[in-house]
């Protein structure tokens, strides 16, 4: 039987020049947010505890808890909203059609019943208020003739919604049923975020001309601004009000945070800036952020979440990153079996230690694409689309010197013998290139399409496989390959083999959904029937005893087969990550990583049957 026991999050899907939302939960330090389809639950209290939701058929943009934290709404870029049990197995409620465009932003009435969403669509439909259960409308929203970024419900009664978009506009409605009531022109540029204080006495709204104005949340009124002395030097993306409504917290493009203390009169005075620690690239623009609770978190176009402590401002903040992008690649360091490195084809290597999660991202001078990543104990090899294969040395969390070898071909499998790892096989589409250190020592034309390739961890015999589902068997001798044995059995082209720890088998796996384990020495098949996968297998690995082999699939499931028994009694971890598996490793005899297309990484207990 197998069971999740952990899972290292994605970091929220962003988009340069936009704000993106994040919600907290009313009660506890959950938070919510959304990765391309899926829509992730973070427990901070215990970061390792994260649940996914990936029933949208779209790319989500917006989830929130409902007032008393049972139900979640969430919207996706077709229009649709989705609202869904908080718990267990997040049984959906309804679903709605709600806008012709993507929705940006959605919130509940503070007694539950309604829900307002904004967002983009044809003719007038920029805003709708609906009740929860029914999907009826309650009222009409004229007065936007553009995108309608932000939407926010007055806490408290009588209700009011306040909206606000690309046509620099700020629009009160009163109801319900919701009318308008007024407009304000106060912004010269787009208004990015609107949110009421908790007790609804006032509202504020945030706009790419650095400015933030607040409003009387009864009348709608303009009453002040915050300061503009030592305001934001770029657009502002995104505000939160403190729990006490005394407080607000802004974000914006100059990559810096902002705490402002609210006076009474409506003006707003800083309070602090909050910066983070990191390169100060482009990356590092916050693009989100929200106060709960006792924590400010702040979000960067790069993904990272820095969580400061409201108590503390002066306190250095706590990071919590990860990948934003599918994880292509996995790799266990065999010195140190806890740590793992995962890479996603963005070009981002990040550093997970099992039982703590995240530790850092491997920074690489060279912030190449990656198509394949190998790790031997002090170094990294990756590549990319340019034809190149980089050797990258690291020490701890830091990235050496990266040494670059052009194989003049695009490298599809990168194989390295652990035992020497100086030596590695690349394959090409049209054969196999041999590397030395960092020297091109051969390049080995072959017969047929290359798709992968293995090598022993001694360095004295290969596997390729090739289109034609055959694997052709060499031993090494010097510099050169010499074909001992061809092997068929694949039906579909060969799409990845792996060597055993104890180098007695090899298993292959192709793009025909079938596996197959293979005696060493004999050559003969010794496990065969593993034809349990619906679709292309990715990804295989074996345990550091030999006795299990995992292979991973685009179906979005894992299955496990241990070696001394028939392939009908094997463990399947159905939908182990949205949009399919692709990189999987063993840490011990009984954990497995998986990572995939939702870009999460996940670590399975096994326990043999």
């Amino acid at each position: 039987m197998t069971e999740l026991a952990e899972t290292y999050a994605c970091v929220p899907s962003t988009e340069r020049g936009r704000g993106i939302l994040i919600s907290g939960h009313p009660k506890t330090n959950k938070i919510l947010y959304t990765n391309n389809r899926s829509i992730l639950i973070l427990n901070l209290d215990n970061p390792l505890d994260v649940s996914v939701y990936g029933e949208h058929a779209y790319q989500a943009t917006v989830a929130r808890y409902s007032p008393n934290g049972e139900w979640i709404a969430s919207a996706d870029v077709s229009g649709t909203v989705r609202i869904w049990g908080a718990y267990n197995d997040h049984v959906l409620k309804k679903e709605f059609k709600v806008l012709t465009g993507r929705i940006d932003d959605l919130q509940w009435s503070p007694d539950g019943l309604r829900i307002v969403a904004s967002g983009d669509g044809k003719g007038k439909s920029l805003v709708r208020a609906f009740m929860w259960d029914s999907g009826t409308n309650v009222g009409e929203f004229d007065g936007h003739s553009r995108r309608v970024l932000s939407c926010a419900f007055k806490p408290t009664r009588p209700f009011r919604i306040v909206t606000c978009g690309e046509d620099f506009l700020v629009n009160f409605y009163e109801g319900p049923p919701f009318k308008f009531k007024s407009s304000h022109r106060d912004h010269s540029n787009f208004v990015n975020c609107i949110r009421f204080s908790p007790d609804g006495s006032k509202f504020i709204s945030v706009s790419s001309d650095k400015k933030g104005i607040l409003f009387d949340g009864k009348t709608g009124e303009k009453i002040g601004e915050l300061s503009s002395e030592d305001g934001h030097k770029g657009s502002i993306y995104a505000v939160s009000w403190s729990p006490d409504g005394k407080q607000v917290l802004t974000v914006s493009a100059d990559k810096s945070a902002k705490v402002w203390e609210i006076c009474d009169d409506g003006s707003g005075k800083l309070t602090k800036t909050l910066t983070s620690s990191d390169s100060g690239g482009v990356d590092d623009m916050l693009v989100s952020c929200l106060w709960q609770n006792d924590h400010l978190f702040t979000v960067s176009l790069g993904g990272t979440i820095s969580v400061f402590s409201a108590s503390d401002l002066g306190k250095s903040a706590l990071q919590i990153s990860g990948h934003m992008k599918n994880v292509t690649s996995l790799s266990v360091l065999q010195n140190v079996p806890k740590t793992i490195l995962s890479s996603s084809y963005d070009g981002l290597i990040v550093k997970w230690i099992q039982g703590i999660g995240y530790s850092g991202k491997l920074r690489r001078k060279e912030n190449s694409q990656i198509k394949c990543l190998a790790a031997a104990e002090e170094e990294v090899i990756t590549s990319g689309f340019d034809n190149k294969l980089w050797r990258v040395r690291f020490l701890g969390d830091q990235c050496g010197d990266a040494d670059s070898i052009d194989v003049c071909s695009q490298p599809k499998d990168i194989s390295l013998a652990l035992l020497c790892p100086e030596l590695a096989l690349v394959a090409i589409d049209s054969g196999v290139v041999m590397i030395r250190g960092t020297k091109v020592v051969s390049t080995i034309n072959l017969d047929f399409a290359v798709t992968a390739s293995a090598i022993s961890p001694d360095g004295s015999e290969a596997i390729i496989g090739g289109q034609d589902g055959k694997l052709h068997i060499y031993s090494v001798t010097g510099d050169t390959l010499t074909e001992d044995a061809v092997l068929e059995k694949h039906r579909g082209a060969v799409s990845v083999i792996r060597y055993s720890p104890d180098v007695s088998m090899f298993a292959s796996g192709d793009l025909n959904r079938e596996a197959v384990v293979w005696d060493r020495a004999s050559r003969e098949v010794k496990l065969k029937n593993m034809l349990y996968h619906t679709a292309r297998i990715n990804c295989l690995a074996w345990s550091p005893d030999s006795s299990m082999v995992a292979t991973g699939s685009l179906d979005t499931c894992i299955i496990i087969y241990e070696i001394d028994k028939p392939a009908s009694s094997r463990m399947t971890i159905k939908g182990a990550h949205l949009g399919g598996v692709y990189g999987l490793a063993f840490t011990d005899d009984r954990s497995v990583v998986s990572s995939g297309e939702d870009a999460c990484v996940r670590v399975w207990k096994v326990n043999a049957q």
